[in-house]
């Protein structure tokens, strides 16, 4: 039986998985994506890989859809070439936010996506800062989940600990920002959100001291900046000093990442989970790597070592 490592990368984040080769020293394996007229996707595995232990890199960015068909194809693609053990190297989960039956009627497309994987093939998965950690509970393969909290924390280490505080963008995210602010060893404020007139969240005040201190905004996902952005003028009003931002996950939805560059931040940290395209790049948005610790893990899983202590 085998026991060569082969990784393997969909067309979602090349920049990355890259980087991951890179890391772990190793060639990407060769795979030939094809389109057909009528927007059937081919995978074709390129390689001998009878026995071996394969990583398939996928993230969740636009077009979702039809990045998650590539992988699944793909997976199912390997299973059938004969792979000794698939795992799914996801960077953002897809559909990570419908984690919950909050409506009658709809899907909780979370566990959706752990059942495709299982049936695509996969027998474990690897991934970065869920956002509810039930999404693991949904799986039936083994899921291992990284954190990026370290990743952006290491970005604002240089701003120190004197006059410096971690600020969550509403009450519902303390807890998240609490790991951020717990690493860096600053005091958490949170912004105080309340329904308005038109049942709109709205900033009503900051629990904390912000005057003179400079203020991090930290959370695992930035969308539409919307949240963010109003905790700036809340902290601001309260007279803050420099306000900063930083997410593991930067999704940065339509015009997000101008908004984001034309606000009073002085700067915006995310990580490449997901790919900034080049209409998104600005001066103020700085992205730090996570190719090393998914290379650490993915060797981990090889070698059948801890995972946990990357933690550490």
């Amino acid at each position: 039986m085998s026991d060569t490592l082969r990784v393997f990368a969909g067309t979602s984040n090349p920049a990355l998985a890259a980087g991951i080769c890179d890391a772990l020293g190793v060639h990407p394996g060769a795979v030939e994506f094809v389109r057909f007229s009528n927007e059937n996707i081919k995978v074709k595995i390129c390689e001998n890989v009878r026995g071996d232990d394969v990583f398939f890199i996928q993230t969740s960015c636009p077009p979702v859809s039809e990045h998650l068909m590539e992988m699944l194809i793909a997976i199912d693609a390997l299973k059938y070439a004969s792979a000794r053990r698939i795992t799914a190297v996801l960077p953002y989960y897809p559909y990570a936010l419908a984690d919950s039956k909050d409506e009658p009627r709809i899907s909780v497309a979370g566990r959706l996506m752990a059942d495709l994987l299982k049936a695509a093939g996969a027998d474990r998965i690897l991934t970065m800062s869920l956002h509810s950690p039930q999404i693991m509970g949904f799986s039936r393969v083994p899921i291992d989940q990284l954190s990026g909290v370290p990743t952006i924390c290491s970005h604002f280490e240089a701003l120190g600990r004197d006059g410096v505080v971690a600020a969550a963008p509403e009450i519902s995210r303390a807890k998240v920002t609490e790991s951020y602010a717990k690493r860096l060893g600053l005091p958490l404020v949170v912004v105080d959100k309340r329904r308005g007139a038109h049942g709109r969240l709205v900033a009503h005040g900051v629990i904390g001291d912000v005057e003179g201190r400079h203020v991090i905004f930290l959370d695992d996902e930035v969308i539409t900046g919307t949240a963010i952005l109003e905790g700036v003028a809340a902290v601001r009003a309260r007279g803050a000093a420099k306000v900063y931002a930083g997410c593991v996950h930067g999704s940065l939805a339509g015009e997000t990442a101008r908004r984001l560059a034309e606000s009073e931040l002085e700067a915006v940290a995310i990580t490449d989970t997901i790919p900034l395209a080049a209409d998104k790049q600005q001066p103020k948005i700085k992205v730090c790597s996570v190719a090393p610790l998914f290379a650490d893990a993915i060797r981990a899983i090889h070698d059948e070592t801890s995972i946990s202590a990357l933690f550490h």
